[in-house]
């Protein structure tokens, strides 16, 4: 066996995008996530994160040559003491035969190349990016398809991070719900609604879905919201006006209004609530190439409206607004849009919500989500002595 760095040889860049095509090719869950996904992670010209960060991959050769592993180690400077004890890298991208010793040999590669770099412990399988994409190891619904951007891995992948050393960080929970009036009905707590209606009936707050045609106005309350709800949690970072409005310009294409929610009190925005269509659904007809033929069968199925399924993206209420009933009160004024006959989109998942943050697994909990898929976030301390610490709870 033997591990190679990839670099810049388009062989090897082949061969890591490549893996997981074979690996998989046999499972009917899986779906390959779009190329140019994966390999603008690696282009310093499309991932930012290389002004302030480095990145390495490696894949594993077989005696005869036929590539049998990969793997990728990162530092992202603006991470690596935030919210750690000893400052922190990433490894991901792992995928692997069933075999212990390819793995650990890709585990081995990535701890000493951190360890080069001042690194204490290594995350993983995370992204060297935002955790909205390829973050956590897939440990609980291998029967379903993955969310976009989400990973799909093998059952063993779990046996190896833990004999290696790694211990579960924090667990990632997917949350799935129903959307038409009668099944959400059925499920939905009864106190979700009281909340709901009591704050929806006060005239100091309003709900409302986005406006394609004032984008860059939602991309600001997006912004205003997100760095009061979210830039204070471990790992997340400040949120720039030209970062916001580059998001929203990004998601235009394929956004639905209806399904993108803010929420105001007295003309100031409070709460959001994203939800995208799943693109999943529709990108598992593409095999992974969005070239010519890939954006008609995209287009195709967009306009065909074959695509059922919703993706909560990220939902966020500003602190002091929290515990009021606002996160009911927009999650109910989005939902009664969805028990029009012939609505588009009958299932919601819920992007994942980490076992530190039980406020939003119990709201998910109210809203009649039940538990459809874990992922995990493990750590490994370099120093085996050192006491192992979970995420602390927000």
């Amino acid at each position: 066996m033997q591990i190679v760095e990839v670099g810049t040889d388009p062989h090897r860049q082949r061969e890591f995008l490549m893996l997981p095509v074979k690996l998989y090719q046999e499972n009917p869950y899986w779906i390959r996530p779009i190329d140019k996904d994966v390999e603008d992670t690696f282009n310093p010209a499309k991932n930012k994160h290389f002004k302030y960060g480095e990145c390495i991959r490696w894949i594993a050769l077989d005696d005869s040559g036929q590539t049998i592993g990969r793997v990728a180690a990162f530092i992202n400077q603006n991470t690596v003491h935030k919210g750690n004890e000893q400052p922190t890298g990433g490894m991901g991208f792992f995928e692997c035969i069933e075999n212990e010793d390819v793995a650990f040999a890709l585990f081995d590669n990535c701890k000493q190349w951190l360890t080069q770099r001042g690194m204490e412990a290594m995350d993983g399988p995370i992204n060297f990016g935002e955790r909205d994409r390829f973050w956590g190891l897939l440990t609980d619904g291998f029967d379903k398809e993955p969310l976009y951007g989400m990973g799909y891995h093998f059952p063993y992948y779990k046996l190896f991070f833990e004999k290696y050393g790694f211990h579960a960080y924090f667990e990632q929970k997917t949350f799935f719900l129903f959307m038409d009036y009668d099944r959400f009905i059925k499920n939905v707590n009864q106190l979700f609604f009281e909340r709901a209606e009591r704050v929806l009936k006060m005239p100091e707050y309003e709900f409302k879905h986005i406006e394609k045609a004032h984008l860059d106005k939602y991309a600001e309350d997006f912004r205003i919201i997100y760095n009061k709800a979210w830039a204070k949690n471990l790992g997340a970072e400040d949120m720039t006006p030209d970062k916001a409005r580059g998001i929203m310009q990004r998601m235009k294409p394929i956004l639905d209004e209806e399904l993108m929610w803010f929420g105001y009190h007295e003309g100031t925005p409070i709460a959001f609530f994203i939800m995208l269509p799943e693109l999943n659904q529709i990108f598992k007809y593409v095999n992974g190439k969005l070239n010519l033929i890939g954006k008609l069968k995209f287009l195709y199925h967009k306009l065909l409206k074959t695509n059922y399924k919703a993706f909560g993206v990220i939902f966020g209420v500003v602190p002091e607004f929290q515990g009021r009933g606002v996160e009911s009160a927009i999650a109910l004024a989005s939902s009664k849009v969805a028990w029009r006959d012939n609505y588009q989109y009958r299932e919601l998942e819920l992007n994942w919500i980490g076992d530190f943050n039980p406020k939003m697994i119990r709201f998910a909990e109210l809203l009649g989500g039940t538990p459809h898929k874990t992922h995990i976030t493990y750590r490994y301390l370099f120093d085996r002595t050192k006491e192992f610490k979970r995420h602390p709870l927000i």
